[in-house]
């Protein structure tokens, strides 16, 4: 049942602060909950009506775009639909860098600056409008609503990004006393730190737990190896995002927790792509975003088919994504959810580009298949694989005890028939491996050039 405070909150309280920041959250929200139940068809007929006066609007005021339509004897009317988008150019990180003025639609003094943290490797700075801030609000608080829980309801965020780090002046902790959301920083994850944070969350007992998978999973470990209980807490769902979730995350998460683990997909730049529903579907927020599955000669692959997951964000209007190439790998399906809801889904996020290995063959190879290798030896209680060239891949290990010859030999040998007999395994073994310094931890990582 929801508390009255949190009916408080979500009916007057936020929707007064989105208000008076000049925010229009709340009229997009109403629109969104009514259209997840259009049929897909419906779905795709709003989404191309929303495509058509999106492109006509960048067409006419986004300099950048001006340029290129006119360099491409190109008009608005040419982008009727989805299909159409394969006339435009891809947008990249560095042609955002390149082009950042001209991308602003607005003065860039009326539009908000953000960055993401690089952890690609490729930081990256750009502009947000007010439609493209409210959209991400609305459709976070629509998916959240689906689990049963809405802003106002104790919410715990484990989180590593400097944007929210650095906002934590007096007023926004205020702000998010009156919201009951309470932000712990993920990047800070000591032992000293996990001992506080399992206090923290015995004393504040959210009904939703938000952050980053692999922090999430450490903080579960922690309690299981302190016999803690925290399934008397009474949460009601855990929400990850910004990571890959890998199922033995999930497994000990739900475990531990004993509430089920909904899984989220998007990012600062691209946007609150996708969220999963209860009946276990990875829905996209198609009515403003489309995504389009590339392959590698950058043809528009087929539902069903792996590729490079690009966004067309249509509340951007202010600093146009479009085609935006994300690095993420995925794969669309176009089997109906048992929800009943007609967003498309995703069948399936499968990392970034940088999470897959290339063996001396020259074959690419997902690194999953690398972290079943290392993720059930009780041995070891963290790792990172680091690819530096096609011969050469490093294994960094923390483990309980010195690691014994015949398993150090046994992991060498399992990495060998994976990527080849002629690739250098070496490993490493250390006290701590360190988080980027969003806080995030990434299992795999390649310094090849993708």
């Amino acid at each position: 049942m929801t508390s009255l405070y949190t009916k408080f909150v979500s009916k007057l309280l936020f929707r007064l602060h989105e208000r008076l920041k000049g925010h229009s959250t709340y009229q997009m929200l109403a629109r969104l909950e009514r259209s997840q139940w259009l049929d897909s068809a419906q779905i795709a007929k709003l989404q191309q009506q929303r495509l058509q006066v999106f492109i006509t609007d960048i067409s006419q005021h986004c300099p950048y775009y001006q340029q290129l339509f006119a360099h491409e004897g190109l008009s608005a009317a040419d982008i009727n639909s989805v299909a159409d988008l394969a006339k435009l150019p891809f947008l990249s990180k560095q042609l955002i860098t390149d082009n950042q003025q001209a991308l602003c639609s607005e003065p860039q003094d009326k539009l908000q600056r953000y960055n993401t943290g690089g952890s690609s490797g490729v930081p990256l700075i750009f502009y947000m409008g007010k439609a493209r801030v409210s959209h991400d609000v609305a459709a976070k608080l629509r998916a959240t609503r689906w689990w049963g829980v809405d802003i106002g309801d104790p919410e715990v965020v484990l989180w590593g990004s400097p944007i929210e780090l650095g906002k934590q002046d007096r007023i926004k902790k205020i702000r998010d006393s009156l919201f009951r959301s309470y932000l712990l920083p993920a990047f800070e994850f000591t032992p000293a730190h996990i001992e506080a944070y399992l206090k923290q969350l015995q004393q504040l007992k959210p009904k939703m737990l938000f952050g980053y998978p692999s922090v999430i999973h450490q903080l579960a470990l922690a309690a299981e190896a302190r016999q803690l209980s925290l399934a008397e807490l009474g949460i009601k769902v855990v929400f990850v995002t910004s990571e890959m979730l890998f199922e033995h995350q999930r497994t000990v998460i739900e475990r531990v927790f004993n509430c089920p683990v909904a899984n989220g997909y998007g990012a600062r730049d691209a946007g609150f792509i996708a969220h999963q529903c209860p009946a276990g579907s990875l829905h996209i927020s198609a009515e403003d975003i489309i995504v389009e599955i590339i392959g590698d000669n950058d043809e528009v692959l087929p539902v069903g088919e792996t590729g490079e997951i690009v966004v067309t964000h249509l509340q951007t209007q202010a600093f146009p994504f479009v085609r935006y190439r994300t690095g993420d790998m995925g794969q669309l399906s176009n089997t109906p959810c048992k929800c009943g809801r007609g967003l498309p889904v995703l069948a399936h996020v499968s990392g970034r580009t940088t999470d897959f290995m290339l063996t001396t063959a020259g074959d690419k190879l997902h690194a999953l298949s690398l972290i079943y290798v290392l993720r059930d030896l009780s041995e070891i209680r963290q790792f990172k694989i680091i690819q530096h060239s096609q011969t050469e891949v490093e294994v960094q290990l923390v483990t309980v005890a010195p690691l014994s010859p015949s398993l150090a030999e046994q992991i060498i040998s399992q990495f060998q028939q994976r990527l080849g007999t002629g690739c250098n395994i070496t490993l490493k073994q250390l006290d701590s491996i360190a988080s980027l310094p969003n806080g995030k931890h990434r299992y795999v990582e390649s310094k090849m050039d993708s």
